[in-house]
């Protein structure tokens, strides 16, 4: 409210009598005659005009401003208040004993922006009978004193903020992810180069650190003459930069802060987010809750969770009189934002950003604890540039969806002991699918389900097919926890499965290509699902655990039967047989308890572009996890090892 001429609220605590006679309490006591006129009218319309700003319908006494001039001098006094809206009530109308004045308690209330802690206080209005004006028998006195406790002429208000203190991001075991870390803000002073010179230095700050010098240098341009235009924000021991070189480029500045920051700059950063400076979207969407300045989440649970984390700011109201002096009306002491309680584990989301760090195309690292579905690492490659490849990414999963297709044939009628025909290609409406290159011979023709898993047989896996049609993948998928319209109470995709397909269609999807798409979280929903021997539901956000418990269940698909301990077992035995006898073996002799797991590769691209994404998905004890790579050779060959490094860790 740019004039704080928000609608108010007016109630009356009329006055009435009780019988025949009232007796109201006053300075002086007096008996009300019958005849008396109302004064409440008068005091209801200078407590509506209060919280308004509109005095036209005031009936002022003879010596008071015009209407429009009190109007004025209320924007004046209040403007400072910014968006603050004002709620004026009636209280006790005291009648004085000769009934020719009388006295009114205002109650007001001012909604202050951004907090819960209103400013409250009683105003008193003066009220003078008039005994010639039938229609308005009671006039009120203007006074100052009315927009503020004891207001003199040229005092105006002011509203002041105290920033909360920002909650941390914790994870596993309440550790600190997210605190206060010391930074060093670096940009161009304007007080500190010419005017002529400012373009040229903006450009080789720009120059030094890898930015666009017009789009720079126009920022800098366009800055107040003093302001200080900020290029980076460095955080300390940051070996990529040199800040005491910067700081002594012509007209740089390095200015000390601290800002709500992870360990390291990459650790888990699509998913935890950034905090920084409040855009104007924000400010405007936050119906006065955030101010310009302010610091916000900017992306990730940062920004989801910014109210809870950014806490309410304390307020202030001051009476500033013209020559500068300060009278402190109100004060509300800011309220510390939450903690937001995250599951990661501070070891493993560091080992999991180590296994990705360095690999070049889009890759990630997922960890799940089955027996709670809390994700314990969610680490995305820099090839993702900024995706969370780990959560939202949506990739063809390849033959770690075998996984899924096992289960819907063991609802088939097939054991793992069951024989299956795995010959070197097979025909569907003229399509030839075949094994990947060095299948192992002994491998094909009759052999049990068991070992066409573990070898990963497509041949084996798409004869089958019959065995389960698309609705039923689509139900065996959801009974390992790739449900398609999961709410998490983060940004997160599992996974989904056509649930109609033509011939050719269906046989790319019990391979895992085709239309069924996954993301790492999903994949290593599946592998936690066969560890925990029920379907699990992935957790990161404490706070959300109540949600996703609901919004899970608002679906339109029909249920989805619940894993049993029987298909569990099985399905073990057989990712079991793929680290023994099949794909992995590369994981054999990983310390600790055995390892399950099953391999993944799926092509993408064009006919004379082929490219393969490389998946493994593994179980070793109470941790399920899933390695994927954008563009690799295998998933035994480019996945295996990675995921070697982060078990083995």
């Amino acid at each position: 409210m740019g004039t704080a001429r928000g609608a108010g609220r007016v109630r009356l605590r009329r006055w009435a009598a009780v019988g025949a006679l009232v007796a109201l309490t006053a300075t002086t006591t007096a008996a009300c005659s019958e005849s008396t006129p109302d004064a409440g009218p008068a005091a209801e319309a200078l407590a509506a005009a209060l919280a308004s700003g509109e005095f036209t319908d005031v009936p002022f006494t003879a010596d008071a401003p015009p209407a429009a001039e009190v109007a004025a001098v209320r924007t004046a006094v209040v403007e400072g208040l910014g968006g603050s809206t004002a709620t004026v009530e009636v209280g006790d109308v005291t009648l004085a004993e000769d009934e020719k004045t009388a006295t009114a308690g205002l109650d007001v209330t001012w909604d202050l922006p951004g907090t819960d802690a209103d400013w409250a206080y009683t105003a008193t209005a003066k009220l003078v009978r008039d005994d010639e004006d039938d229609e308005q028998p009671w006039r009120a006195r203007w006074e100052v004193r009315l927009l503020a406790p004891d207001l003199v002429a040229g005092e105006r208000l002011t509203l002041t903020r105290t920033v909360a203190e920002r909650g941390n991001v914790l994870g596993q075991g309440d550790a600190v992810l997210v605190e206060k870390r010391p930074v060093s803000r670096v940009g161009i002073d304007k007080t500190r180069v010419a005017e002529a010179e400012l373009d040229g230095a903006a450009r080789v700050l720009a120059a030094e650190l890898g930015m666009d010098g017009d789009a720079y240098a126009t920022r800098v341009l366009g800055a107040g003459p003093r302001a200080f235009v900020e290029a980076i924000v460095v955080r300390d021991g940051d070996a990529a930069y040199d800040v005491a070189a910067l700081g002594a480029l012509p007209g740089v500045a390095v200015v000390p802060d601290e800002v709500p920051l992870a360990p390291t700059r990459a650790f888990a950063r699509p998913i935890l987010g950034g905090v920084g400076a409040a855009t104007a979207e924000i400010i405007e969407a936050s119906e006065g809750a955030v101010a310009a300045g302010d610091q916000v989440g900017l992306s990730g649970l940062q920004r989801q969770y910014d109210a809870q984390l950014r806490g309410t700011p304390g307020t202030g109201v001051k009476a500033v009189a013209e020559s500068g002096s300060e009278r402190v009306l109100h004060t509300s002491e800011p309220v510390a934002g939450e903690p937001l309680r995250t599951t990661l584990d501070p070891t493993l989301q560091q080992r999991a950003e180590d296994v990705v760090g360095a690999v070049v195309p889009a890759a990630a690292v997922v960890a799940l604890r089955p027996s709670t579905g809390e994700v314990l690492a969610a680490a995305s490659g820099p090839g993702g540039e900024g995706l969370s490849t780990a959560t939202v990414g949506q990739y063809a999963p390849g033959s770690t969806f075998k996984v899924v297709s096992a289960l819907a044939y063991l609802r088939g009628g097939l054991t793992p002991d069951s024989t299956v025909t795995c010959p070197p290609t097979v025909d569907v409406d003229g399509r030839t699918f075949r094994n990947f290159p060095g299948y192992p011979s002994s491998a094909q023709g009759d052999v049990p389900l068991r070992t066409a898993f573990a070898h990963s047989c497509n041949t084996a896996f798409i004869g089958a097919r019959d065995l389960a049609d698309q609705g039923d993948l689509l139900a065996a998928a959801r009974s390992l926890g790739l449900e398609p319209e999961a709410a998490l109470g983060f940004p997160a995709f599992l996974g989904t499965v056509p649930d109609e397909a033509s011939a050719t269609a269906h046989a790319a999807s019990v391979i895992g290509q085709g239309q069924v798409l996954a993301s790492p979280l999903g994949m290593a929903t599946v592998a936690a699902s066969v560890a925990a021997g029920r379907t699990v539901v992935p957790r990161l956000v404490a706070a959300a655990a109540d949600d996703v418990s609901e919004d899970s269940e608002a679906t339109d698909l029909p249920d989805a039967s619940p894993l049993t301990a029987e298909e569990a077992a099985a399905l073990q035995g057989m990712m079991r047989a793929v680290v023994t006898e099949g794909g992995a073996k590369v994981l054999a002799d990983v310390p600790g308890e055995p390892v399950l797991a099953k391999t993944g590769t799926a092509q993408f691209g064009g006919d004379d572009d082929l490219r393969n994404h490389a998946w493994m998905i593994a179980v070793q004890g109470d941790l399920a996890v899933a390695v994927f790579v954008g563009e690799g050779d295998y998933g035994s060959t480019t996945a295996g090892p990675l995921m070697r490094a982060f078990l083995a860790g």
